[in-house]
This record gives C-alpha cells, structure tokens and sequence, in this order.
C-alpha cells in the first residue's frame, strides 16, 4: 500500500518498516518452514513469486504490510535490516464496499521471539495505524484453531469469536472499535513514533508520535 511506502513506527521492543525487496530473501527463507506455512495457511512460492507479492503488497490498494523489527539489535549503529527481521504483519481490506473493515495478520517468523510480548505490541500498532491513518472501524483476524496463544492474544484485545470454520480449522475473531475503544488504544500506544523511513538508519528523521485523523 502507497500510504505507508516510507513510514517507520518505532514502538518500545519492535519497529516497524514498509516490505521492500531487499527484505524479500530473508522472508523467502522463512517461508520454507513447513510450520510457518502451516500457521500461515502459505503454499512455497519460489524467489521470483515471492519478489512479485512483495511488489503486489507495495502498490495494492487493498494492502497494508510491515516488517518487524527487533529494535534493540536496529538500534546498533552498524545495524542492517535484514539481520533485525523477525516476522511481519498485514492488515487486508477485504470488502471494497465497507473500506472501514480490516483483517489483520501478524506473524513472528524466528522462534526465539515468540512468547516475549512482541506480537501484542505489534497487533496494537497495527490496530492504531489502521484505526488513524486508514480510518479502520473493524477488524477480524482468522487464525488456525491450534494456535491457541494467538487466540488468547487476540480475545485479550477485545476481539470476539464470529465463527469456525472446523473444514479449514480456523476461528474468525472480530472487533468493533467504538468511541471508547478507540480512545483508550490511541492512549495506550501514544508513546509510538511514526517517522520518515530510511533504510539501513537507526537515527531516522522526521520523529514524531503518531498522530490520529
């Protein structure tokens, strides 16, 4: 998506960053875990495919994407992307005729980041990127009916079971974000800083607390 093509969030123990090419190796290699294909419901893709869904999440209107970060390591002055990636997150807009509903996709790709807080940090910038920069009024997420710390995670965010599906084994959760909802997210998470993305910088310019519409 063109909105956030040069946007960092910077978060307390992540940043997040715009999916561009040179993340796409890494990502490729991820993607071959049968296990992340499985929690992601993903079939392989060969390199070439997986440079062209990297370009296809950049410039479709309908999708949102960041890389996550380990912001400890992204902040070492010598630092590069790619040795500091750690999952990814996405938000679809599922329906073009309600542009106020999302779903949201979080993965935390390398192991030894699971179980630390990481993906509530993240699932809660996300939802406050979409609620104040794309307007977002409802999110889903559907998740594999084993991956039960996700559900956990996510009925912790006041999402709410909306159905199983036993065939494909997943739960769709959901979530309207009512006045005060919205208030007490954007509170939450004011400490996040939405800046001018480079890459390779950790000191990038343009700092800033991310702002509501």
């Amino acid at each position: 998506m063109k909105i956030n093509e040069n946007t960092l969030l910077e978060g307390d123990k992540v940043v997040l960053v715009p999916y561009n090419d040179h993340h796409v190796p890494r990502y490729h290699e991820w993607m071959k875990s049968p296990e992340l294909q499985l929690l992601t419901a993903s079939e392989p893709l060969s390199l070439e495919q997986e440079y062209e869904m990297q370009r296809s999440w950049r410039e479709d209107n309908d999708k949102c994407t960041f890389i996550i970060l380990d912001k400890q390591r992204w902040s070492e002055p010598a630092a590069q992307e790619e040795q500091c990636m750690l999952g990814d997150v996405n938000m679809f807009l599922t329906d073009p005729t309600d542009l106020s509903l999302a779903e949201l996709e979080i993965m935390i790709a390398e192991p030894s980041y699971r179980g630390k807080g990481l993906g509530k940090e993240v699932t809660c910038m996300m939802l406050c990127y979409g609620i104040s920069k794309l307007g977002i009024q409802k999110f889903e997420a559907k998740i594999g009916l084993d991956n039960t710390v996700s559900i956990a995670m996510f009925k912790k965010l006041h999402f709410q079971e909306l159905s199983v599906c036993k065939v494909f084994g997943e739960v769709t959760l959901g979530m309207t974000v009512d006045p005060s909802l919205r208030t007490k997210l954007l509170g939450d998470m004011a400490y996040v800083k939405e800046r001018q993305y480079q890459r390779h910088s950790s000191q990038p310019t343009g700092a800033g607390v991310m702002t509501t519409t």
